[in-house]
């Protein structure tokens, strides 16, 4: 467990804007050598270049999402409940998110992995299929935020058995979809 490193990571998997920026002194004291290699990106480029490839990246590619519980749930109901579900793992330690913020994206998880380190490590283990899903994501698009990815990755437990079987069924088969209710539409039976 590293609480510094998810609070760093947290604040670099959100939305770049002028205070990330100035932040990265303070973030280069905890960074490992992945981090360090964004953070050495993120200081060369302009932040119009990095607001327009966040978005790029995250919010135009499936397979780069950073909502955790797309992974294991796609877009289906199932997803409604786990997003109850971190909602009241929060609410447990007192922590209450604004309704702009959604409880599963990675940077929100890290965040609070970062003050209540058991429990957001089990967070973080619980998703980790789909965290390692996201990290060849933008190992595969060339992403510089792969970087941050491999440093979260390294905070986490190696992966063994079920954890490796189940990145392996996620890269293969993608999220979870749901038909009912969509035969009168001409889904496929």
């Amino acid at each position: 467990m590293n609480p510094a490193a998810w609070q760093a990571q947290s604040l670099l998997l959100d939305y770049p804007d002028e205070q990330l920026v100035s932040r990265i002194p303070l973030l280069r004291r905890v960074a490992d050598a992945p981090t360090h290699r964004f953070l050495d990106h993120l200081e060369r480029t302009p932040l119009a270049t990095l607001t327009t490839d966040y978005v790029a990246t995250f919010d135009q590619r499936r397979r780069c999402c950073l909502f955790l519980t797309y992974y294991a749930h796609g877009d289906t109901r199932n997803r409604g409940m786990a997003l109850l579900r971190l909602k009241q793992t929060y609410a447990a330690v007192g922590l209450r998110l604004t309704d702009e913020e959604l409880p599963d994206h990675l940077a929100v998880v890290l965040e609070f992995a970062a003050a209540n380190p058991e429990p957001g490590a089990a967070l973080l283990a619980e998703h980790r299929a789909g965290l390692e899903l996201l990290r060849a994501a933008l190992h595969d698009a060339r992403s510089p935020w792969a970087d941050v990815l491999d440093s979260v990755s390294a905070t986490l437990a190696p992966l063994e058995g079920d954890v490796h079987t189940a990145v392996a069924r996620l890269a293969a088969q993608g999220p979870p979809a749901e038909q009912v209710g969509l035969a009168a539409y001409g889904a496929p039976r």
